[in-house]
């Protein structure tokens, strides 16, 4: 993927190529192993490349946070459509899976350093994530808005304790029954 000095680099869509190589990166070695320069080596372009697409490292943090909530959002989707008999009870299950299966992604996500406040590309992919689930809850703006509140606050709040090992399983205990369980007893 490198350049040679006498043929220029072409690549087809270098922000989506940084996006997913950024992605990578923070799933195997966090958020501090994130740096603009380092994601051009390892996509092999220009160190000046990425700054075409984000012009600081915030910006990508903040690309990243975006591309977290409309993965994130598609899976709720899908787990929506597919009509199950137990809507909120899935939809947990899958909102504590996909953090267990990205938790970095995950913590970005919802890290308080990304404000939604004068970022409308993130706080637009964040709120779409929750109309999902303000959706499956029903009811009217108001009362719908409260009940899907509580009901993410308490599945961020067991996936949290999840991810920082909070929650010790027992010998011979399956996590995901576990989960399933205490989920269901909400």
């Amino acid at each position: 993927m490198s350049t040679s000095a006498n043929a220029p680099y072409h690549h087809g869509n270098l922000r989506q190529a940084l996006l997913e190589a950024a992605l990578i990166i923070l799933q195997k070695e966090g958020e501090a192993g994130l740096g603009l320069r380092d994601l051009a080596r390892a996509v092999g372009v220009s160190p000046a490349a990425p700054y075409r697409h984000f012009d600081s490292r915030a910006a990508l943090l903040e690309a990243l946070a975006v591309t977290g909530f409309q993965r994130f959002a598609a899976s709720m989707e899908a787990v929506a459509a597919s009509n199950p008999k137990d809507p909120m009870a899935v939809m947990g299950q899958t909102y504590v899976a996909f953090a267990l299966e990205n938790p970095n992604l995950f913590r970005l996500m919802f890290s308080p350093q990304l404000k939604k406040d004068g970022r409308p590309g993130l706080k637009m992919a964040a709120d779409a994530a929750f109309e999902t689930l303000r959706h499956i809850v029903g009811g009217d703006v108001g009362t719908g808005r409260i009940k899907a509140l509580a009901a993410w606050a308490k599945v961020h709040g067991l996936a949290i304790l999840l991810l920082d090992s909070q929650i010790a399983l027992r010998a011979g205990e399956d996590r995901e029954a576990l989960i399933a369980e205490i989920i269901g007893s909400l």
